[in-house]
């Protein structure tokens, strides 16, 4: 069966510029990774596919001996005989790729590579759930976190104590090797040293090569006052130990703020709705409301007040981060209907009723004075 023409597998026209390329790559590789599409052959065939597109047409020189010869110029026998049947990829050239794209993906699992062939280690997430009253208050906690540390016994060189890595006798150092052919010429990944430039005779017995061993940290993390649901804390330095010496990656503190049995918040605002009997809407009263701050706060609630009245307490909100400003406290009346009525209690709920005015319930009055209106000019 004939390969698809590369320009297609991209979607992109032949005069695509560099950046045209890398963009429908980029999208292409996100929909069609094997991670986001695990145990489908068809996406893994796909995936495979704008790979070798992408790698082909990246490179001036290959696209311009495609645009000539298709794909003709990468077959054994062809223009490009050097690089290998069917148009595959030699040693390390995939990996580079995604590390291109996917490498600053948090927790990707795969550091990215240093200049001098080290590797970084990974972005670690770590998910902490604190309460209302902790972010009101900030707080410094405690957390355990697994991760890979730098080995002690080796100091991250992976080699055995009282020897030294040595330079790769393949790349000499530089981590990558080139093939050159005609007027191509291919760089990828030295495969005797996998791009790290050395290599290790006689390995560390605690960490077998690597530079890093998996321990449990215990780590400090300042939660600032005022903090939000789904604020990101970065630790740098404080994820994986990179491989053989590389830098560490960092940690990150998702935090979430659990819900809260009476206060809702809005930024730096809290709510709170608190039920009231309809004796006290109706004749006024007060009642005290707990604060964060561990004071209390007396709401006077005036007489005739309705359902979803708001009263403002000022500054009794939540801090607003890295600053001196503080939020407001409003509450919410919610009128509560009487229940399990005695007797008495009903003769009397009834006798209101019978000498009620309208100026007693302007509201309902109105409501219904002006639904009547309303439908009676429909018929007209």
């Amino acid at each position: 069966m004939a390969k698809a023409d590369f320009y297609e597998t991209l979607g992109v026209a032949r005069t695509a510029d560099e950046k045209e390329l890398k963009s429908a790559f980029r999208k292409l590789a996100m929909k069609y990774h094997p991670d986001k599409n695990p145990g489908d052959a068809a996406a893994e065939k796909k995936f495979k596919e704008i790979n070798e597109a992408y790698e082909t047409l990246k490179d001036p020189q290959k696209r311009a001996a495609y645009d000539r010869y298709g794909h003709a110029a990468f077959e054994q026998g062809g223009m490009g005989g050097g690089f290998g049947g069917g148009g595959g990829f030699g040693g390390g050239s995939f990996s580079d790729i995604f590390e291109d794209i996917f490498g600053e993906m948090m927790g990707g699992g795969r550091g990215r590579r240093s200049s001098n062939g080290r590797e970084r280690g990974a972005d670690l997430r770590y998910n902490m759930e604190i309460t209302l009253e902790e972010a009101f208050e900030g707080k410094t906690a405690q957390i355990r976190v697994p991760t890979a540390i730098t080995c002690d016994a080796c100091t991250g060189t992976g080699a055995k104590p009282g020897t030294k890595p040595a330079t790769c006798a393949t790349c000499h150092g530089a981590g990558r090797v080139r093939a050159t052919q005609g007027f191509f010429s291919v760089e990828r990944t030295c495969p005797t040293c996998g791009g790290r430039g050395q290599t290790i005779a006689d390995p560390c017995g605690k960490c077998h090569g690597a530079g890093r061993v998996t321990e449990e940290r215990s780590l400090s993390v300042n939660i600032p006052a005022g903090i939000e649901d789904g604020t990101r804390i970065r630790l740098q330095g404080e994820g994986e130990a990179g491989l053989r010496g590389g830098p560490a990656g960092d940690l990150y503190i998702f935090l979430s703020v659990a819900p809260h049995p009476f206060f809702k918040r809005d930024g730096a605002d809290l709510y709170c709705t608190v039920p009231v009997s309809m004796t006290t809407a109706a004749l006024g009263g007060k009642f005290d409301v707990s604060t964060l701050d561990g004071t209390k706060s007396r709401v006077t609630v005036p007489e005739g007040t309705q359902a979803g009245k708001q009263f403002r307490l000022k500054g009794k909100g939540m801090p607003v981060l890295r600053s001196s400003q503080i939020g407001d406290l409003y509450i919410q009346i919610q009128i509560e209907t009487p229940q399990k009525l005695t007797k008495r209690q009903r003769e009397l709920l009834e006798e209101f009723e019978r000498i009620s005015s309208k100026e007693n319930n302007p509201e309902s009055s109105g409501f219904f004075s002006r639904m009547k209106d309303f439908f009676d000019t429909l018929s007209d």
